[in-house]
């Protein structure tokens, strides 16, 4: 069988299409956005009257290869990734992840697993393996197959809400940049609320918030739970805040680094591995679920294998495996976890929590691994930029890794690992420009096949011409250094 078919034979896949069709029904929903995800985390795809459902449910959605890299030209003016006879793609919705969108009830959503055509001269009915959710539920199950365990993620999005801009400034600040303070988060509530009652009605189990220590910053956390529903519910906040920005006539900032000298927009990713567990629905909302069933399950339950129940804080031997793979693999981890040349603006502004070398600590932050918890790792080098999908793919690939060799993740930091740079000791420092994380990712292996097929291709095309761009370009600093530095 190819891919495409065993995929359609999957056993409960025909009543999930019939339960979307009453859902269909039963919500007046007369448009459908099937969506797929772009190797930065972009939303990309097109929306189909709900009268076809049952025909693109069994044939599919017909898209283009150029969505991938988000239909993007390199600095040559070539198209990434793809040449100008590229093959058609084949999106499937996953009927599982069918949603309405509360801000316009007769619209709903639907994530796609996306294939090579049927017609494609060289791989028919394969999976593209430049799909980066794909590739995640491929991994995923390849990891759990092996060793009995799958990853549950719980992530820490921060982002600003600023005001548009003029041609005076590019953006003006909300609030004042008081972190924890309730007046400043108070001043964006009517924003936020609406974020929360979009997040709930789309399975989002929101969990806390507060304001951060950056102008405008906030940060809303949801349940932490497995790493497709978690990367999947991380896409969909951010669609939330994009909408909701609209409505106030904001701008919703994912952008890691907007401000020098005050904390980045970061996403600190807390990482576990279980054996078993339960997955129960988290009823949300009042009356019938406006969507599928699984976009309110959560998992809990079972065992977590990195809790050491004969120790306080040191992990068992399954988790000092898998810091010793997020040590080894590290820089690698970094091209994936900052992505774009501006993350490493964060990285470099010493003394904002950002970390800086391979290093890991008990409650540390100043490591790039904290142990937050005796049963959880927080990885603090991923920013707001992060595309999940290829993250939990690159953690359970270094996992996997440190596993099967033992790997020894060292002793723990105590240190304030600033002041071990500052002081003038040798440090192993993680990549400082985006440049250098690309360089130590197509040397490491391991975590390139977390992009595999023709994937890492594209991504180091995509992002290598990034870095181009970016030093292709005389920005204010030059002008302001070296306009009249001579004689």
């Amino acid at each position: 069988m190819t891919d495409l078919a065993d995929y359609l034979s999957e056993g409960s896949r025909d009543e999930g299409i019939l339960q979307v069709r009453k859902k269909i029904d039963e919500l007046d929903i007369d448009y459908i956005y099937y969506q797929y995800v772009s190797i930065t985390g972009r939303i990309m795809g097109k929306a189909i009257p709900a009268s076809h459902w049952e025909r693109v449910a069994a044939e599919g959605m017909q898209t283009w290869l150029g969505g991938v890299t988000n239909v993007f030209a390199d600095r040559a003016g070539d198209l990434i990734g793809f040449p100008p006879n590229a093959s058609e793609l084949l999106a499937l919705p996953d009927p599982e992840t069918f949603c309405q969108l509360p801000w316009n009830k007769r619209l709903s959503r639907v994530f796609c697993t996306v294939f090579w055509s049927r017609e494609d001269p060289d791989r028919p009915e394969q999976y593209l393996d430049s799909d980066c959710r794909g590739n995640l539920k491929r991994i995923h199950r390849e990891f759990e197959d092996k060793h009995g365990l799958h990853l549950r993620v719980g992530c820490e999005p921060e982002m600003l809400w600023l005001k548009p801009g003029d041609d005076k400034a590019p953006y003006y600040e909300t609030t004042k940049p008081y972190a924890y303070h309730i007046d400043q988060f108070e001043q964006l509530s009517d924003v936020w609320l609406r974020v929360y009652d979009y997040a709930i009605a789309m399975g989002l189990d929101l969990i806390q918030g507060d304001h951060e220590d950056a102008p405008g910053q906030v940060e809303l956390n949801f349940q932490y739970d497995c790493a497709i529903r978690t990367s999947d519910r991380l896409t969909t906040y951010r669609q939330i805040c994009a909408q909701v920005a609209r409505e106030f006539d904001l701008v919703a900032v994912f952008m890691s680094k907007p401000y020098m000298g005050m904390p980045a927009n970061g996403c600190h990713h807390n990482v576990s591995l279980w054996r078993g567990g339960e997955d129960n629905v988290v009823p949300l909302v009042n009356g019938p679920l406006p969507g599928m069933e699984d976009n309110f399950l959560y998992r809990s339950g079972g065992k977590n294998e990195f809790r050491d129940e004969n120790e306080k804080w040191l992990p068992a031997d399954i988790g000092r495996w898998s810091l010793g793979g997020m040590i080894q693999h590290l820089n690698a981890l970094v091209a994936i976890s900052s992505s774009t040349v501006n993350s490493y603006r964060r990285l470099n502004d010493t003394g904002m929590w950002a970390p800086v070398g391979a290093s890991w600590g008990l409650q540390n932050r100043s490591c790039a691994i904290r142990v937050s918890s005796p049963d959880r790792f927080e990885f603090r080098c991923v920013d707001s930029m992060v595309n999940p999908y290829l993250m939990q793919s690159a953690l359970l690939k270094a996992f996997d890794d440190g596993i099967d060799n033992h790997l020894d993740p060292g002793e723990p930091e105590e240190r304030n690992f600033v002041d071990v740079l500052e002081s003038g000791e040798p440090v192993d420092r993680i990549p400082t420009t985006l440049r250098d994380a690309l360089d130590a990712l197509a040397e490491d292996e391991v975590i390139k096949a977390a992009l595999p097929g023709d994937m890492h291709g594209i991504y180091d095309w995509y992002k290598r011409d990034e870095w181009n761009k970016f030093i292709w370009q005389v920005s204010d600093w030059d002008v302001k250094t070296y306009l009249d530095c001579l004689p």
